[in-house]
């Protein structure tokens, strides 16, 4: 059984209903959008495996689309579904960060044998993080708590815990505050303050006793964003 998520991101009905059921059949699950700014929107706060795009879509273009997911989520793979199967157009499609371009029409075994491939290719999420030592303690991310060498607790809200666990998934990448937007708050970066990400930041360096420069723990890449720095991990 599959459990991973596929979002198809295509405007005609009959081609995006035949490509559901193939995948559902499958065993993947699926979400899907029939407009571009839908669709964008979906791909970058959905916890999505894989896009399969069509290019041609109402309000925003796939390619317009796949520039935007390279920017906010450069590892998600995207697939592009195309009727323009011109060279210059694939060409342009994989130099732009796609995973693969898939001509239409074709069969719904080549496309399940693609996406097999893209995934495979795909560095796997990394396990879920139970516990992380810092230098003076350990975050305990099931309890929601940091344990000080000293003895004190602090506990950390689900938020907290939830850009802890981001940051580590991620660790040795600067984040961008726009990335921790959406990815975190789930919101469209351009209608919220980034300051909201700084103001966070600046707690959970308290609560991890890494306010004071130069920090230890959270790390501020100028000019790029956040990042954690490399330290042991336990699943």
């Amino acid at each position: 059984m599959q459990d991973r998520s596929i979002l198809v991101v295509e405007d005609d009905p009959a081609i995006r209903q035949g490509i559901l059921d193939a995948l559902e059949f499958e065993g993947f699950l699926t979400s899907y959008s029939d407009d571009g700014d839908k669709g964008l929107e979906l791909a970058l706060t959905s916890e999505c495996d894989l896009v399969l795009l069509d290019l041609v879509l109402p309000n925003r273009s796939g390619i317009e689309i796949l520039k935007e997911i390279r920017k906010q989520r450069p590892t998600l793979p995207v697939i592009i579904l195309s009727a323009l199967g011109e060279e210059t157009q694939r060409v342009q499609g994989l130099r732009l960060g796609a995973d693969d371009y898939i001509v239409k029409p074709f069969s719904l075994q080549e496309l399940l044998a693609r996406i097999e491939a893209v995934l495979r290719r795909t560095p796997e999420r990394p396990n879920d993080i139970a516990k992380i030592t810092i230098p003076n303690g350990e975050v305990d991310l099931e309890r929601c708590e940091v344990r000080f060498e000293d003895g004190e607790r602090t506990e950390l809200s689900e938020r907290e815990i939830e850009l802890l666990i981001y940051l580590a998934r991620n660790s040795g990448r600067a984040i961008s505050r726009q990335e921790l937007l959406t990815r975190i708050w789930r919101v469209n970066p351009d209608r919220v303050e980034t300051r909201t990400i700084d103001m966070h930041i600046a707690r959970l360096r308290e609560k991890l006793r890494d306010s004071t420069s130069p920090q230890k723990i959270l790390l501020t890449v100028r000019g790029k964003g956040y990042m954690i720095s490399h330290l042991e991990e336990a699943s």
